[in-house]
């Protein structure tokens, strides 16, 4: 596995919020972190059916217009009652012509999954893929998961995306209802930096 050694890592996202949250991660390992918007990238098209796919497309696509290595992640959340959907389309279901709707989104899974007639427990589970490419096109994937189970009604006002629906295992709260940083010491991404951080700066 290569390690990295460079001064500084490009971090393909236009989100501030996840930027700041890796830049808190490898602030220990000396890394400057600067984000895809520090640089003008546009985001590439997502045209992959996994969510490693689509993480490579966003990694290698900015390695390469900068000539920096860059770190890109795509995550979503798979309910076993429709078959591991929405998947890579978690963002799409939200999507409406003005912005995303994320309640909408909510209840469009649990109107499905109600329409599968599956008993509960509704077991689920977010996934998030980490990419690290580098400019000459090689790359380095970790995975990571959190299991847990989809609760109706909504509970909860923190976090985003699908969070007031998923109780991840082990708690009697949903991701929604978690305080911020608790939520980031358990979840899918905190898994797949887990694993990035012991193959690559450890």
């Amino acid at each position: 596995m290569r390690k990295f050694t460079g001064q500084t890592l490009l971090v393909a996202t236009h989100n501030a919020g996840k930027l700041e949250e890796i830049a808190t991660l490898l602030e220990p390992y000396g890394v400057g972190v600067v984000g895809a918007a520090d640089k003008n990238l546009p985001e590439p098209d997502e045209t992959e059916t996994s969510f490693a796919g689509n993480a490579r497309i966003k990694a290698h696509a900015a390695a390469v217009a900068t000539g920096l290595p860059a770190l890109s992640d795509d995550s979503g959340i798979e309910i076993d009652a429709l078959g591991g959907a929405p998947g890579v389309y978690t963002a799409d279901w939200a999507e409406t012509g003005s912005g995303r709707n994320f309640v909408m989104a909510m209840t469009k899974a649990h109107d499905r999954i109600i329409a599968s007639d599956t008993p509960k427990p509704w077991t689920a589970r977010f996934c998030c893929t980490l990419v690290l490419a580098w400019p000459d096109g090689h790359d380095e994937v970790f995975p990571g998961t959190v299991e847990g189970q989809i609760v109706w009604p909504l509970r909860g006002t923190q976090g985003h995306g699908y969070d007031p629906i998923f109780q991840p295992n082990g708690y009697d709260i949903t991701f929604g209802e978690m305080d911020r940083w608790a939520k980031n010491e358990i979840s899918h991404r905190a898994d797949a930096f887990a694993k990035l951080v012991k193959g690559c700066f450890d």
